[in-house]
């Protein structure tokens, strides 16, 4: 079955938008002005064509004197001339100016969109699809130059040249040119803004089925070892294939919609001109007007109606370019669900101690994960937390980072409760070795640099010793210039966890969180890691999240959580002797690493 999706611009606000849109160019105003300033001299040159072309084609139809209607001619076709000339060197003097203006405009625009994204809580993105987003994202930043194409060099520059033809006409013509040109354009208005309003519900279809296919390419690839492991390589072709269906289909009737729409414009247009010739073909027998004023009318309408001829095109771009805009207008609109007070304090560490006071939490409001959870941890001392999947250990540390924030209760450190600092002060002051260490397609040394970008070499290749990292990067061919791949595909598990440690190691916080840092390791590398692990906490106050009980054996304090309570607490000895959770979970791990492998046609 094909997925449906509802359109996100039913609510638009245009003139908001543009509005807001706008202070991306007021950096520039004075130069904005300066290239409109040029953009209407160019205007008034455009439009002083005409007027020269008739006094040569009334000079050369005089019955003078042949070397006097040469002399004058010659001038006229002089002035004809510069004046093509001065309206060609004005557009491209209003086109040098404005490209800074727009082009900075996109790099603000970027730059705030990239870092609403880093504002916005981990919440959204969970739920964001990478492929949808950057597909929008694209889109809405372009969007920014074409509207601002649109407006400065098209329909600008359109009014200006009706404003000065109906000048002309009127002035020098009488009210019947005026009156024809003025019904004419408002024909042509009235029936482009309301047909293409209609017709703009198959350019929303075909962006929305565009960023789906994309995103489901994106995330097949962002999955692709998933995808190999189950042979799915048809499936999600066929899912893209069946978006991309959708997406031709919209396109389809978006062009023939076009069709209709500039056949429409160019019929009002044409029946506006034949109208205007009429008339002026009539007045030239009755020798109401010369022949080089119906040559000046003649030219006038064409001057006027190819850019008019235009505007349905550009009155599409403009509506297709605030489409795109509005995705990122209320990207920028967002508000993060996690924010700093007013009056929120920099965090700084005296004693790194850590307190959770009976912290109550949910995801959702029907599935609470923690239900009521206090412990300390005192400043250098190691505290692990353990128990069964989905107990609430890791949400503990996604709390302590404030990327969500407690619904009851509170977390201190030092004895101020995170709420009551700002967040990048407290994340200053603590570390975490994940469970999953994401890298960037970068270089070894970029990854390592990335917890302290002052570390010097020295100081990394120190943290890599001490990470037990260092043998490893002396084998490669590139060392520490090495590229690790998308995502680090490209190291192992506990190269990754090494790169994770050494990381800490440079950050050097007084606050370490330990996330399962060796869950999906084997015995070998969990023993180096734990070395590393161990060397780090020597140095800080930790909290471990531990799922192999064999790593947090040394802590000077074991908790141990079950459907968001603690249900034990004590250190492993005495756990053990009290024959609780803790003792099953143990020996059930403890049986698991002795039990023989038996040979696959045994199991």
């Amino acid at each position: 079955m094909r997925n449906r999706i509802e359109a996100p611009h039913s609510n638009r606000k245009d003139v908001q938008n543009l509005i807001k849109l706008s202070s991306y160019l007021w950096e520039f105003r004075g130069r904005v002005l300066i290239a409109l300033g040029f953009l209407l001299l160019a205007k008034l040159a455009t439009v002083a064509v005409p007027l020269v072309l008739k006094e040569i084609i009334n000079t050369l139809d005089a019955d003078t004197v042949e070397q006097q209607i040469l002399t004058v001619a010659i001038g006229f076709v002089a002035a004809y001339g510069a004046l093509r000339i001065a309206s060609a060197a004005f557009k491209e003097l209003r086109d040098s100016l404005f490209a800074r203006v727009r082009y900075r405009a996109m790099h603000r625009l970027s730059t705030s969109v990239l870092s609403k994204l880093h504002a916005l809580s981990l919440s959204y993105h969970l739920e964001r699809r990478t492929g949808n987003i950057s597909s929008d994202l694209q889109r809405g930043t372009n969007s920014l130059s074409s509207i601002v194409n649109l407006l400065v060099f098209n329909i600008v520059p359109t009014i200006a040249e009706f404003a000065l033809v109906a000048v002309i006409l009127f002035g020098g013509y009488g009210w019947q040119y005026t009156l024809v040109v003025a019904v004419t354009v408002a024909f042509y208005v009235v029936f482009t803004l309301m047909f293409s309003g209609w017709r703009m519900q198959f350019r929303h279809e075909m962006n929305r089925y565009e960023s789906q296919a994309n995103g489901r390419a994106v995330d097949s690839l962002l999955n692709y070892e998933t995808v190999k492991y189950f042979n799915n390589e048809e499936l999600e072709k066929n899912a893209y294939d069946e978006n991309l269906d959708d997406w031709s289909d919209a396109g389809v009737k978006s062009q023939t919609t076009m069709s209709i729409l500039n056949f429409g414009q160019t019929a009002i247009v044409t029946v506006g001109v034949t109208l205007i010739m009429m008339i002026a073909a009539r007045e030239v027998t009755t020798n109401t007007i010369t022949l080089g004023d119906i040559v000046l009318i003649n030219a006038l309408m064409l001057q006027l109606f190819v850019p008019l001829n235009a505007l349905g095109v550009v009155y599409r771009g403009l509506q297709y370019a605030l489409a795109d805009m509005d995705l990122i207008i209320k990207l920028l609109e967002k508000t993060p669900e996690i924010q700093d007070k007013d009056d929120a304090q920099q965090l700084v560490i005296k004693k790194a101690g850590l307190e959770f006071d009976d912290v109550h939490f949910a995801y959702l409001p029907e599935r609470p994960i923690l239900k009521g959870v206090s412990f300390t941890v005192q400043p250098g001392h190691k505290v692990a937390v353990v128990g069964p999947s989905g107990s609430g250990k890791s949400t503990l540390s996604r709390l302590l980072f404030r990327f969500y924030d407690v619904d009851s209760g509170s977390i201190r450190v030092d004895g101020i409760d995170v709420r009551d600092c700002t967040q990048a002060s407290l994340r200053a002051q603590l570390g975490v070795v994940p469970q999953d260490t994401v890298m960037f397609n970068e270089s070894l040394m970029y990854n390592l640099q990335y917890a302290n970008a002052s570390a010097t070499r020295a100081d990394v290749e120190v943290a890599a010793e001490s990470a037990n990292l260092s043998r490893f990067i002396k084998r490669l061919p590139e060392g520490y210039d090495t590229i690790v791949g998308e995502r680090g595909l490209k190291l192992s598990g506990g190269e990754k966890q090494r790169v994770a440690i050494a990381r800490v190691m440079l950050k050097a916080p007084p606050i370490i969180v330990f996330d399962e840092a060796t869950s999906s390791l084997d015995t070998q590398t969990e023993k180096t890691i734990l070395d590393g692990m161990n060397a780090v906490a020597e140095r800080a106050t930790s909290l471990v999240i531990a799922h192999r009980l064999s790593t947090i054996i040394d802590a000077d304090q074991i908790l141990v959580l079950d459907d968001g309570k603690i249900v034990e607490r004590g250190d492993h000895h005495s756990l053990l002797a009290s024959e609780g959770l803790y003792a099953r979970l143990w020996f059930m791990q403890q049986e698991s690493a002795t039990q023989p492998v038996l040979p696959a046609n045994q199991l």
